[in-house]
Parts: C-alpha cells; sequence; structure tokens
C-alpha cells in the first residue's frame, strides 16, 4: 500500500520533472472553453492517460450527445454542476466535488451539459481499456463529495479520487491500475507520494505554485502540466506564501497500441473502422445510438 504524508520516505528512486507543457485555452463540444493537458501535440498521451481536460463552461454551451468506445472517461467537478444522460437510461448531476467514473467499454452515446447558470469548472480524465476490456458492457461508478475519502495532516487536503494515501484508500475500482488526488498544500507544507515504479505519472496545477523533485527544482505555476520521470515516488514542496493546488496521477502502462479517431480509442485501425460504422448502423453496441436524444436541461 503506498502512503503519503509529511514523513520523508527513503525513495530510492526519486522522480523528476522530465517535462513541463503549459495548457492553452481551446475550443471544445459546442462553445465550450478547455485546457488540455495530455492529448495535445506536445504530449500526445501517457499510457495509461490519453487526455486530461480542464473545463471551464457557462450555459448553453456544453458538451451535447457524442460516442464514445475504448475506454473509460472520469469526470471531476471542481465548481458548478454538470448534468449526463446516455442512451442506455442512465441521468444524474455531479456538483462541486462529485466524481463520476464512466466505463464507455463497447459503445456508449451520451451527453454532458451545465446544470446552473454560470460558470462550471471541472476535470475530464481519459483512461484506456485493456484489449480484454474495450469490448465490455458500459457501467458507472459515482461518488459524491461527502463520500470522496480525505486525507488531512500537516498543512495537507488530499481527497482521494483513486488509488490511497496514507492507509486510505479510494472506493473506487480501477481496471487499470490508477491513483487519481487532489492535494491542497498550505505555504511550507511538503508532501511525499510513492508511485510503483514502472508506472507512469504527472501533475496538472489549478492554483498556486508548487515544487517537484527536488527542494531545489523552480517551481510550476498553474495550467502547467508537469511529466515525471521514472522512479518511486514524487517529493512535492509549497515554498510560496500562498496556497497550492493540484492534481496528481500514476497509472501502470497497458504497453498496447493506441490507435485513436475522435471519440474511439482502440488498438487497430480495423478497430477504428469497425467502431465507426457500428455507431453509424445502430450495432455491436450502439443499437440505441439512432432513436436517442438527449433531453433538455433546465439550468437552476
Amino acid at each position: 500500500m503506498t502512503n503519503c504524508g509529511s514523513e520523508a520516505p527513503a525513495f530510492c528512486k526519486p522522480r523528476m520533472v522530465v517535462k513541463q507543457i503549459y495548457s492553452k485555452e481551446q475550443s471544445e463540444g459546442n462553445g465550450a472553453t478547455v485546457r488540455r493537458s495530455i492529448g495535445g501535440p506536445e504530449l500526445k498521451n501517457l499510457d495509461p492517460f490519453l487526455l486530461l481536460d480542464y473545463g471551464s463552461v457557462s450555459p448553453p454551451a456544453g458538451f451535447p450527445d457524442h460516442p464514445h468506445r475504448g475506454f473509460e472517461t472520469v469526470t471531476y467537478m471542481l465548481q458548478g454542476a454538470f448534468t449526463h444522460q446516455d442512451f442506455a437510461g442512465h441521468k444524474g448531476t455531479i456538483r462541486a466535488g462529485d466524481l463520476q467514473w464512466m466505463t464507455a467499454g463497447r459503445g456508449i452515446v451520451h451527453s454532458e451539459m451545465p446544470a446552473t447558470r454560470g460558470k462550471q469548472q471541472g476535470l475530464q480524465l481519459w483512461v484506456n481499456l485493456s484489449s480484454a476490456n474495450k469490448m465490455i458492457e458500459p457501467s458507472y461508478q459515482e461518488l459524491q463529495e461527502k463520500d470522496v475519502v480525505k486525507v488531512e495532516k500537516d498543512g495537507l487536503r488530499v481527497s482521494v479520487i483513486a488509488g490511497d494515501c496514507l492507509g486510505i484508500k479510494s472506493p473506487i475500482y480501477t481496471r487499470t491500475p490508477t491513483t487519481y488526488l487532489d492535494v491542497i498544500m498550505q505555504p511550507g507544507a511538503l508532501f511525499h507520494q510513492p508511485i510503483p515504479e514502472g508506472w507512469n505519472a504527472f501533475a496538472y496545477i489549478l492554483e498556486g505554485t508548487p515544487t517537484f523533485g527536488t527542494v531545489n527544482t523552480p517551481a510550476i505555476s498553474a495550467h502547467h502540466t508537469v511529466q515525471l520521470g521514472p522512479g518511486d515516488g514524487i517529493s512535492m514542496w509549497n515554498k510560496s506564501d500562498s496556497v497550492s493546488r493540484f492534481v496528481i496521477f500514476g497509472g501502470q502502462p497497458l504497453h498496447e497500441p493506441i490507435v485513436q479517431h475522435g471519440p474511439f480509442v482502440m488498438n487497430t485501425w480495423e478497430e477504428i473502422e469497425q467502431a465507426i460504422y457500428d455507431f453509424q448502423h445502430a450495432q455491436n453496441g450502439f443499437e440505441k445510438a439512432a432513436s436517442w436524444i438527449s433531453d433538455p436541461v433546465t439550468y437552476v
């Protein structure tokens, strides 16, 4: 079991920053704005991670009806609320601090639209599925903010979205082994998080200027992604006089071919072509795609 906290573990191979990427605003969906971390030209993917978007959306903008196959989407709200609907009859609203872990599997068509007026902010992560799991039935795991386990210690507050921290483990089941932590560090705080050797890891800065790797490494500012190199753990400091907030991701690589075409992620182009055909012809998991249209969202 991995741990985190103020006591410095003896990392044999501390992970260092190997790449920094600034996420510029870009248009996505229907009038929405995102800052893309993983999934852009500078870092197309980081096995098993396919994409991370920081979204800022005000109605009527949003992400109307669209399909997925072959991976999982993880939506974590920071501000406001989003309503999700899909062609299998699942409908729900997630608010600040809530989480939806959707396994698209063999196929889903859904919509993600703001549920309140004003600005909605959140993160969406795409986690790849192994070839053995790409065609499983779609499913959901959802947690309200009150059910997301949290650790508070020595100027740290960590929400454990997936994986574990200081002996506290998230109830989320990850088919692709994954760590996902939302970290808030007060000024002067120190944070250590083991990540298994062989996993890939990165962080996205939401607020402040944390430092990664060693205490003398330059601080990283908001909306930067830091790719972390090989090793067995990450050390972080907040040397500033203001709060730092960031999300940390670690994942076990699948070491399989990644072939992506928009909302479909498979292992071969033939499988992509089949996914497009199945969606267009409403078959093989997309049977309800031809007749389903999401309900209009009423803003509160």
